[in-house]
């Protein structure tokens, strides 16, 4: 469905400093997955935050008294997404981010609408497609080979880092127009909505974590302080209340305008790692990242004064 022509009356001051808020939240969220992983396994990390998560989100409904929803296929969907959208990424940018500085795995991040636009297209037909698009995703491709230096790659940790967060985008990819296939036109909240998805990650993540790595989940009180912040702000802000401010730009502006938040998450994850982890990239890494983020705006239509075309909204939860 097409942003409505009412959200251009929509001040400014109404959203930007949500999608600020939001951009700095998910941006961040790259630093804490990075100092996560120094005491968990990525999986068990990935656990703990759709818990925290989870606990917000239905903290919220309680407040709302609101019900989960009851509709079984809506709830086979969300398992789905919830698969897709959240566990696995979630845990490969977790495993990413022991190879690579978690900058870079933020950067990595800003290819998910380039992932969203042919699979919207091609599978689930959510999508018209166009040349203007087709030249965005050409230029986004060329810049996902310039942040991967495929001139000079030989291998290793780097490497293997590097796929697996693009992996990670490409998960997210997969889930945004799932989502808008088979979960947008329901009427259920976006609160309730997130919740069940976090719920179904949750349940997926508790059972193939103890397989996978072969132990128990280690005990809270053997953690260090900056593991137990770094996971409950995982869950608590970036699964937990940038969900419900996300919806709410979403309702506010539309899905096009609040899916922009894309292009400020990489500026905040290099701020972050940079600043706060001391983390050093190549000269290559952070302007292939640019002409990423340039071929995402065109394939969305930023640079054209009308846009006629739907543009899905990427959620870039990390």
């Amino acid at each position: 469905m097409s942003t409505p022509a009412t959200t251009d009356t929509i001040p400014t001051r109404a959203w930007l400093p949500t999608m600020l808020t939001l951009a700095a939240i998910w941006g961040c969220s790259f630093l804490f997955i990075s100092v996560g992983v120094r005491e968990l396994p990525p999986l068990y990390l990935a656990l703990g935050r759709v818990m925290a998560g989870a606990i917000v989100l239905l903290l919220f409904l309680a407040f709302k008294r609101e019900a989960l929803p009851r509709d079984p296929r809506l709830w086979a969907h969300s398992f789905v997404v919830g698969a897709v959208g959240s566990a696995i990424p979630w845990t490969l940018f977790g495993y990413g981010e022991e190879r690579i500085p978690s900058l870079l795995a933020g950067i990595w991040n800003g290819i998910t609408p380039l992932v969203v636009l042919p699979i919207a297209v091609l599978i689930f037909r959510t999508e018209l497609f166009s040349l203007q698009r087709g030249l965005g995703l050409v230029i986004g491709f060329v810049g996902m080979l310039v942040v991967l230096g495929a001139w000079n790659v030989s291998g290793g940790a780097d490497l293997t880092g590097q796929l697996l967060c693009m992996l990670a985008a490409i998960s997210y990819g997969i889930a945004v127009p799932y989502q808008k296939r088979f979960l947008a036109g329901t009427k259920v909240s976006g609160t309730a909505l997130s919740a069940t998805l976090l719920l179904c990650a949750m349940v997926q993540l508790a059972i193939v974590a103890p397989i996978v790595t072969r132990q128990l989940p280690p005990a809270p009180w053997s953690l260090s302080i900056e593991v137990l912040g770094s996971v409950l702000a995982l869950g608590a802000l970036g699964s937990g209340i940038a969900f419900v401010l996300n919806m709410r730009n979403i309702r506010l502006i539309g899905a096009s305008r609040s899916s922009m938040v894309t292009y400020l998450m990489p500026v905040f994850s290099i701020l972050v790692g940079v600043i706060i982890l001391r983390e050093h990239i190549t000269w290559y890494q952070p302007v292939g990242g640019l002409v990423v983020l340039l071929g995402v705006a065109i394939s969305q239509g930023v640079f054209t004064v009308k846009r006629r075309t739907v543009v899905v909204a990427a959620e870039p939860v990390s």
